[in-house]
């Protein structure tokens, strides 16, 4: 199992110092990668009384293609992870543009984790369609990889149109590209598609991995190798949570992040979580 840790983006701040520090301080110690999250725009709550999205105008995202810009050049071996961009509030081909940018300046260390989002208010600033994103990220990435894989594509879909054009630099390799989200139509959507799936830790899990399982092989896939990651709560690092990442690795979870916020830390302080983390569980590693 590979160990990674969950940037905090709300709790860290805005201090590219304490920022730098956290993403090499998680490289020195072995950490394999770091996850940053996505939100473009926080709604305004104000206005807003009836509000239940778990992030508003006053939680701070900072933008993970350029933050990876950043990191990326302040490490050498981090592996670095979205999840998940929000794909369909995207235009395709400037997120396919951006990635293989990073791809290519990083040595081939991103992992596009992708996902079709809840914020109806980011769509509709970003001028997006909220009702159709599930089948357009389809089609987004069916995109992505003719345009990652050929100095010149054409493509006529339903909702992109290309003639005759392509990125460059090309990444040197396909992107891996891997899912976020529960219901079943995503878990169908990771066995047909994507090269892995990022479900929360519950207690269906098993269930699901199964249909998920049982969903690449009627593709004509093997389920092997599709990677599924589950994120980790900070805890105490105790004998229970590491038998519990013990559990996992041995029901096929190939990866695990540990999250450090809302667990009271101020900014600093999450590079002494992950350091007190990797004591503990740093051990179940491949």
């Amino acid at each position: 199992m590979k160990i990674g840790a969950v940037f905090p983006q709300i709790e860290i701040g805005d201090d590219p110092d304490i920022i730098a520090r956290f993403a090499t301080t998680a490289e020195e110690l072995g950490y394999d990668h770091i996850i940053a999250y996505d939100h473009v725009l926080g709604a305004g709550t104000a206005n807003r009384p009836d509000w239940a999205g778990p992030y508003t105008s006053a939680s701070m995202f900072h933008e993970p293609f350029v933050l990876y810009g950043y990191l990326g050049a302040l490490t050498s071996t981090l592996e670095l992870v979205t999840a998940v961009i929000i794909l369909p509030q995207r235009q395709t081909v400037l997120v396919a543009k951006q990635a293989a940018s990073l791809a290519v300046l990083t040595k081939g260390r991103l992992r596009l984790g992708i996902g079709t989002g809840w914020n109806t208010v980011e769509y509709d600033a970003l001028g997006e369609s909220f009702t159709n994103r599930g089948a357009r990220s389809e089609e987004q990435i069916d995109v992505m990889r003719k345009l990652w894989a050929d100095e010149v594509i054409s493509y006529d879909g339903k909702w992109h149109n290309i003639t005759e054009a392509g990125l460059n630099p090309l990444p040197a390799r396909q992107i891996p590209i891997w899912l976020g989200g529960m219901a079943e139509k995503v878990i169908d959507r990771v066995g047909r598609i994507g090269d892995g799936w990022f479900p929360f830790f519950n207690p269906n899990l098993q269930g699901q991995l199964e249909q998920l399982h049982a969903a690449a092989k009627r593709h004509g896939r093997d389920p092997n190798e599709i990677g599924i990651e589950v994120m980790t709560p900070l805890g105490d690092a105790s004998d229970k949570q590491l038998d519990q990442l013990k559990k996992l690795r041995d029901m096929g979870v190939t990866h695990s992040a540990v999250v450090t916020m809302s667990a009271g830390l101020q900014k600093e302080e999450h590079i002494d979580a992950i350091k007190r983390f990797w004591d503990a569980a740093g051990s179940i590693t491949d």
